[in-house]
């Protein structure tokens, strides 16, 4: 195991520059699997094979893997637009195929992300022309092809998005329903496009479907890049069956695309994917966007994340950004360590290895319990990823996964049992819940195993869709394993970062189920947000950092907007204390005469720092903090506000109004050192 080294905090407080890549690489597509990236691009790479394939373990520093897929048979010229899915070992790669004009959507398997990929042999979708394929799996576990094709009798003539249900990974229901079709002036492509009849061609394309608070939000390119107005946006709906088109949030005037051209900087910023970064907390949006001489469409990425519902792209950046956060621990196993995994990892029971990348347990068979490689986390709130696989044959009572231990015995099991058919959660030794398995399930393939841990809260997932599970642990969590029951196992790609996400999404609960402790107030959660709704008092609420040491880093993001004030010493926002005193740093949204600014007061500091013209208190506003190297950096959204020099020493953060009414849709914190 890797404890976060000064070289990996120095690379956080140091930076990444797009584009993260000098090869050509268009309609980049990045899939995570077992904690290492693999990107996908449109066309021919240089081995004569299609979609070019680059691999990482930090989202910023890319190796050249090779093409993907043999060309077919045909002559076809245009590959374009690859996306991958995983599923039981079988690694499937999506894209369109044809000669430009007529094209089709296929799906191609392999064994493992570089390839090689052989085609499945047929067609999925009956379109003249679909470009673009995206997998979005519901968490119901149903699946869907989102895709573009054309609208030849829509109002505004052109390239559109559709989504069909997906019967198996190869097959289509056959009934598509427009999504998002051209509405808006920048969505033009060509004002008299010769190919299509001198018609006024418009194009929307590129869908990547996401899902938060229950609303589901479908980005998309729009335009021609050669034109200024050509950028990313976003629909939005909250029901996925809705026969009506999704809800565009730009229109071009008004209201900007997220992604665009920045005149001098960036040209063409477009076809985007999602992706967790290495914290496993934070999205990124990866994106092509125009070398400055036109000849080819690079790699790029930038933080993605929502200020209330309105999703928000930190970029396109142009100049050095903040490195995506590395975990607390990881582990690739990617050496020989003899017996035992050394680091860390502390083993007990079972025969215990690296080998071939994994920690591998080969003791099929164990009559004194559960064989376990534990690791202590030093933080009570986490989130933790790995791959699991069993190996050989497995009796009924078999099985392999996760489990956290507290001071007083062990929390929480999460096992995969195949010779029983479900995923079993049980806590505190004797409260189990038992979730089938979908029929197709391979326990010999990996398996990503999700688990969040804030204070006493927590939830597991296994793959996407259906497998998922929240609830109360009995106490608070000290150490991670990796397990087996009577079985052997395989693990890959482990990581840890300390911290937690409170969304504040669970209807009707109770702040104090997350760790919060109000200490004046009217604090409440409803609709999705925490509200503060008493003008007459100061009031607070508090939750302690998750570190066990008060000198640990750590980035802290919150989403906050004012309901309404009353009186000319109203301000909202958070603070800092060491657990005696009830607000030790201040940092507050005050309006100052006809301005708003950022106030940091306490510890010995009073400083302010104008926020930017335009800025509304009344909607939500993206703060970001970074608090390290005795400095905390202040910033809105991605415009740097400056930074305030102090000695740290904080235990806990709190929320903050004064004579205010305010809402707070999502508060992060992420450790950036090892606690």
């Amino acid at each position: 195991m890797t404890l976060m080294s000064e070289q990996k905090i120095s690379d956080h407080l140091n930076s990444y520059l797009n584009p993260v890549s000098a090869h050509p690489f268009a309609d980049p597509f990045v899939f995570k699997h077992c904690g290492e990236y693999w990107a996908y691009s449109t066309g021919f790479w240089r081995d004569g094979y299609c979609f070019g394939v680059l691999r990482s373990s930090d989202l910023v520093h890319w190796g050249e893997v090779g093409g993907a897929m043999a060309p077919l048979p045909g002559g076809h010229t245009c590959y374009w637009a690859p996306e991958v899915s995983y599923d039981n070992g079988r690694v499937l790669m999506y894209y369109s195929v044809g000669n430009e004009e007529r094209m089709q959507i296929r799906v191609a398997v392999a064994d493992h992300p570089a390839g090689p990929f052989i085609d499945g042999g047929h067609g999925l979708t009956k379109e003249d022309f679909a470009i673009d394929p995206h997998i979005f799996i519901d968490e119901d576990g149903t699946k869907y092809l989102f895709y573009a094709t054309d609208f030849l009798t829509h109002s505004h003539i052109g390239t559109g998005t559709v989504v069909d249900r997906m019967v198996d990974w190869s097959t289509l229901a056959g009934n598509p329903r427009p999504v998002t079709r051209a509405r808006y002036d920048w969505q033009v492509y060509d004002r008299q496009r010769e190919s299509k009849g001198g018609v006024r061609w418009h194009t929307v394309e590129g869908p990547c479907v996401l899902k938060r608070k229950g609303r589901y939000y479908q980005m998309f390119s729009g335009g021609n890049w050669q034109n200024i107005s050509y950028g990313v946006s976003y629909a939005v709906t909250d029901d996925l069956s809705t026969t009506d088109e999704w809800r565009q949030v730009s229109d071009g005037a008004n209201v900007p695309p997220i992604l665009r051209t920045l005149p001098g900087k960036v040209v063409g910023p477009g076809h985007n994917s999602v992706v967790r970064g290495p914290d496993n907390q934070q999205l990124f949006c990866v994106y092509h966007r125009w070398a400055e001489d036109g000849g080819a469409r690079l790699m790029c990425i930038d933080r993605l994340d929502w200020a209330g519902q309105e999703m928000i792209v930190l970029g396109p950046s142009a100049s050095p950004e903040p490195a995506p956060i590395a975990p607390t621990l990881t582990d690739f196993f990617a050496e020989d360590r003899g017996e035992g995994l050394g680091g860390n990892w502390e083993c007990f029971r079972g025969r215990w290895m690296a080998r071939d990348g994994c920690a591998v347990q080969d003791a099929p068979f164990n009559d004194e319990g559960d064989a376990e490689a534990r690791a202590r986390i030093n933080a009570g709130s986490f989130v933790a990823e790995v791959s699991v696989r069993c190996l050989g044959a497995y009796a009924e009572s078999a099985g392999c996964g996760i489990s956290v231990w507290g001071e007083r015995g062990k929390l929480m099991r999460v096992l995969l049992l195949p010779g029983q058919n479900c995923l079993s959660i049980t806590i505190d030794g004797s409260d189990e819940k038992r979730l089938p398995l979908p029929p197709e399930v391979n326990p010999h393939s990996f398996h990503l195993f999700r688990i969040e841990v804030d204070g006493l809260r927590a939830c597991a997932q296994v793959n996407q869709g259906a497998l998922h599970w929240q609830g109360r642990l009995p106490d608070l969590a000290q150490t991670i394993a990796l397990s087996t029951r009577q079985s052997s196992a395989a693990f890959a790609g482990f990581a840890l970062t300390a911290g937690w996400e409170d969304l504040f999404e669970q209807p009707d609960q109770d702040p104090a189920d997350s760790g919060w402790r109000i200490e004046s107030g009217d604090w409440e959660v409803s609709g999705g947000q925490l509200q503060q709704k008493d003008l007459q008092i100061d009031a607070l609420i508090v939750k302690s950092l998750p570190f066990s040491s008060p000198t640990t880093s750590y980035e802290f993001v919150v989403n906050v907007r004012l309901i309404s004030a009353d009186g000319v010493d109203a301000c909202y926002g958070v603070c800092f204390s060491d657990g005696e005193e009830t607000v030790g740093l201040l940092i507050c949204v005050r309006r100052m005469g006809d301005y708003w600014s950022l106030v940091v007061e306490g510890a010995g500091l009073r400083q302010t720092f104008a926020l930017p013209d335009g800025f509304n208190p009344g909607d939500f506003q993206h703060f970001r903090f970074c608090n390290a190297d005795k400095k905390l950096q202040l910033n809105l959204a991605s415009q740097p506000l400056g930074e305030v020099e102090y000695e740290s020493g904080m235990t806990r953060l709190g929320l903050v109004s004064r004579q205010a009414e305010v809402s707070f849709d999502m508060v992060r914190v992420t450790a950036l050192t090892t606690p």
